[in-house]
């Protein structure tokens, strides 16, 4: 009886410890779409109700006795999510919401604090989500990364075919391009006219122009960091659209349901048909171009999370008046460049809080010019290419509300092979073959975000690098008098022929005055060793990529801002006020009558000088309601000197010059009128006209009037300004096929047609007599080129099948 007794106590004893007995319940909520995390998702929790909203990771906890219990999570724009759960034992729920199908225009939803722009440490960083930029009216139709951000405030392009971006005065090599990790170097397609990035798979791109943070190094003026889709879907998704300039598709599908997921997508362009139809300079030119995306992600276990990214781009194009190379028997230029890409990625993660991430990159870069020669079948090829290797090591850890960090290590390999020249049948060409070189980087790096105190949020970071060129290399030692070559170094296979290593403070500050305002002030310090190398403002195929050496020295850039934020109604109105300076020692820009065609020792042709920019940015912008944009207004000023002694290498004397993207005024506008089927846009961009070289006399060489040039970027062009304007309309998905949904976008790119040069150039006159009546006596012709001189009228068809 005494056992029976005891047995029988035990068991009501341990019920009542087992019904009382707490278990973990924890949440992971992300979009279903981009697999971007989203915080403030309200959870109800039946019949304990309670609950609770998710942090900035998705991330919500709470302990429960053993139940069943109903769980709701609902968030504005998305499909309320329910399920019935038997709580027995400690449980993670990972759960993807569902954007709602009925919606005005397009929900944007931004993983991030609504007041983010007020209490980030971080300054001077553009993010826009691929919807924003789906909004933009684009050259014929097309969505664009690269586009979409000379909206912004700060940042330009050489004009409406410009290879790459302009930050805040900044040459276009001093910015780091990304895509999913691997570096871009030539990111646009059709002269610059669109970037090279497949419009479907794009997640989001964010533009640091200061305070870039550690993880990032390389380059002396910003980073754009282009990030490719999570494929978050559970069933077949299929998107394209079909328009003036391209054809484009896309999938997203599991492979193996939660565990393998596959996003691909693919870009045609086919466009020779049109450049008549822009301008009759170019009733010549021909062009077409590709690119593909496509990522696996892989998911083993809840705690890893493999992922691989694959890229390729491929341009052809023909021009009959670019450039001329002696003793080539051509008048026209094919040019045929490839960039591939590949992004190994592994996060594991230990706890919600505590991640490694590890990141292998290879990128290929394969620019070439053809010169077709006349009246025989054959073609001169010249061609380069960067080899690029790198592995990313980063551990990132969030401590508490008030502390969170990341530290890493990242080695990185370039191997440049500078230029090619194959003849072909060509017998008076020789052929050439140009040494090529290799460069190491190893960094280290640390970031930490701290909020002492409820008011002040703060930001450091520190990167150490060290860069070192590697034989087989040939170095020379130059007579800067004579301009010649004193003595050359040959350093065997592996052998270190020069080094250089830097500490990069980055250094950030908040300060919120109230709820909804705030003041920032920041300091980065960055190296750049590799460097590229030309003599327009559109760097074509051939400007030449350079690492660092005995003679060429890396760039070091010092950037100093100061802002004020203020949010209104609600946080739905932001308004900032940013000022920069930026110093930077030695630039790089090419001699007086540089040719560095085909040119080994390329220092001959180069100098290393002085920059410095600075300015103030104003913008606005409304992010909700049915009328939403933005306007901001830049006022800033970019120069450079050179610090030569010898009188024939010395640019401007020396003396500070506008560079070529000085633009002391630059206005951006955009609004959008949205309701449930509709979407009109307008954007507005307005800018100083910028620097160009006019002759500073003339004098006769034999018979041929030869201008003279003695000043650099001594003069401007005319104002730049252009209106643009989409109309996109939407429908719902209809009651018969509710998998179907698809969209029309209509574009006038320059309505009221414009006609914005791009360059003004000089030639002899022959005939005095002709327009005697515009150059007078003068025995030179000023000519402006303008490109895209018409407005262009486009018509998209955008399709979405799941």
């Amino acid at each position: 009886m005494r056992l029976i007794t005891i047995l029988f106590i035990a068991s009501i004893f341990n019920a009542s410890y087992s019904q009382n007995k707490e278990y973990k319940l924890s949440f992971k909520i992300i979009d279903q779409e981009t697999g971007l995390n989203v915080d403030n998702a309200q959870i109800l929790i039946t019949p304990c109700d309670c609950g609770g909203v998710t942090d900035y990771t998705g991330s919500f906890n709470v302990k429960l006795v053993k139940n069943t219990y109903t769980i709701n999570i609902s968030y504005i724009g998305y499909e309320t999510y329910s399920q019935m759960i038997s709580l027995d034992k400690n449980q993670l729920l990972r759960i993807k919401l569902h954007k709602k199908e009925e919606k005005l225009s397009e929900v944007i939803v931004k993983a991030k604090k609504t007041n983010d722009n007020v209490e980030s440490t971080q300054m001077g960083i553009i993010k826009l989500k691929a919807l924003e930029i789906k909004k933009m009216p684009m050259a014929l139709g097309e969505m664009d990364v690269l586009r979409g951000l000379t909206f912004v405030a700060g940042v330009n392009n050489a004009g409406d075919v410009s290879n790459g971006l302009s930050v805040r005065g900044g040459s276009l090599d001093q910015n780091l391009l990304l895509y999913d990790y691997a570096p871009v170097f030539n990111p646009t397609h059709l002269f610059g006219l669109i970037s090279v990035f497949t419009p479907e798979a794009l997640s989001s791109v964010d533009l640091y122009r200061s305070n870039i943070p550690s993880r990032y190094g390389g380059r002396v003026t910003s980073v754009v960091d282009v990030k490719v889709k999570n494929p978050y879907v559970d069933k077949f998704k299929l998107a394209g659209g079909i328009g003036v300039l391209s054809t484009r598709l896309s999938v997203e599908t599991p492979i193996i349901k939660d565990k393998l997921l596959l996003i691909t997508g693919i870009r045609k362009g086919y466009t020779d048909f049109l450049f008549p139809a822009f301008s009759k300079r170019l009733k010549d030119t021909k062009a077409n171009y590709t690119d593909g995306t496509i990522k696996l992600l892989y998911l083993p276990t809840e705690k890893d999370q493999l992922s691989f990214t694959g890229f390729y781009s491929k341009d052809f194009y023909q021009l009959d008046f670019v450039s001329r190379i002696e003793n080539i028997n051509s008048d026209k230029n094919q040019y045929d460049f490839a960039t591939l890409n590949g992004t190994l990625k592994w996060i594991h993660s230990f706890n919600d809080n505590t991640n490694l991430k590890t990141v292998l990159i290879g990128s290929h870069y394969t620019p070439k010019i053809l010169f077709p020669e006349r009246e025989v079948n054959n073609k001169i090829e010249f061609s380069s290419n960067i080899k690029y290797l790198s592995l990313i090591s980063e551990f990132s850890k969030k401590v508490n509300k008030k502390v969170d960090y990341y530290a890493g290590t990242q080695l990185n390999q370039y191997k440049i092979a500078p230029g090619d020249l194959n003849p072909g049948t060509a017998q008076s060409i020789r052929p050439v073959s140009l040494p090529s070189e290799k460069n190491y980087e190893l960094s280290i790096y640390a970031n930490i975000n701290w909020k002492p105190i409820k008011k002040l949020f703060l930001s450091g970071g520190l990167r150490y690098t060290n860069s070192f060129l590697v034989g087989p290399y040939t170095s020379a030692s130059f007579n800067e008098n004579l301009g010649t070559i004193n003595e050359t170094s040959f350093f065997s296979k592996g052998k270190k022929v020069k080094g250089y290593d830097a500490l990069e403070p980055r250094l950030g500050a908040t300060f919120k005055l109230g709820n909804h305002t705030s003041i920032k002030t920041n300091y980065a310090k960055t190296n750049q060793y590799l460097q590229n190398i030309y003599n327009t403002t559109t760097p074509l195929p051939t400007s030449r990529w350079k690492n660092v050496d005995f003679n060429i020295k890396p760039q070091i850039g010092n950037t100093y801002g100061v802002g004020v934020f203020q949010n209104f109604n609600d946080n739905t109105i932001e308004v900032g006020i940013e000022g920069y300076y930026r110093d930077t020692k030695n630039v790089l820009t090419y001699k007086p009558g540089a040719d560095f065609f085909l040119e080994e020792f390329i220092q001959k042709d180069i100098v290393q000088g002085q920059g410095k920019a600075y300015g103030v940015e104003f913008s606005i912008k409304k992010n909700k309601g049915p009328i939403n944009g933005w306007l901001n207004y830049t006022w800033s000023r970019s120069f450079l000197r050179s610090i030569n002694e010898k009188l024939g290498d010395r640019i401007n004397n020396n003396q500070w010059f506008p560079s070529d993207f000085d633009r002391p005024h630059v206005v951006n506008g955009t609004i959008n009128f949205e309701s449930k089927y509709n979407t009109f846009s307008f954007n507005f961009t307005g800018q100083t006209g910028r620097p160009f070289t006019i002759p500073n006399g003339i004098v006769s060489v034999g018979e041929i009037e030869t201008p003279i040039y003695l000043e650099r970027n001594n003069s401007r062009l005319p104002v730049y300004h252009r209106l643009d304007f989409s109309w996109k309309v939407h429908f719902s998905k209809s009651k018969k096929n509710k998998r179907w949904s698809n969209n029309w976008i209509v574009t006038i790119y320059n309505i009221y047609d414009r006609n914005n040069p791009i360059n003004i150039f000089y030639k002899s006159r022959e005939d005095y007599l002709a327009n005697a009546h515009l150059f007078r006596d003068s025995p030179l012709g000023a000519f402006q080129l303008s490109i895209l001189d018409n407005p262009i009228l486009s018509l998209t068809y955008n399709f979405t099948f799941q």
